[in-house]
């Protein structure tokens, strides 16, 4: 079964914006905490922003500023919003969901800041 879905990855140019969308299909989605990582070519996976069921927000410092995470519990799916890209924010970006006893992937979304 696939639980969770990346979408709204591609091409943006320097400063540009993109918002990444994660469908989730579990049960009780509203229980978990919804994470967004990324991972580079030759680069260690990186979590860039998570939140959790009561709504608290954590990012990575490169990213505190420009990105935005978000989830609508009624429709099940988690966002990312991100402003401003820079190239160094190239990369893969996948969808995370973690319980105390479950934790799932989505199977990522490239995302490539080039002019």
């Amino acid at each position: 079964q696939v639980h969770l879905v990346e979408s709204g990855g591609g091409l943006v140019q320097p400063g540009g914006s993109l918002r990444l969308s994660c469908a989730a299909s579990m049960a009780l989605f509203n229980m978990y905490t919804m994470d967004w990582y990324r991972q580079a070519p030759g680069k260690q996976r990186e979590l860039v922003a998570s939140i959790n069921p009561g709504s608290e927000i954590n990012y990575v410092g490169s990213v505190k500023g420009r990105f935005t995470i978000s989830r609508d519990n009624a429709r099940n799916m988690a966002y990312l919003q991100m402003n401003s890209l820079k190239p160094e924010d190239t990369a893969v970006y996948i969808c995370h969901a973690r319980w105390v006893n479950s934790d799932f992937w989505g199977q990522g979304t490239q995302i490539t800041v080039s002019s």
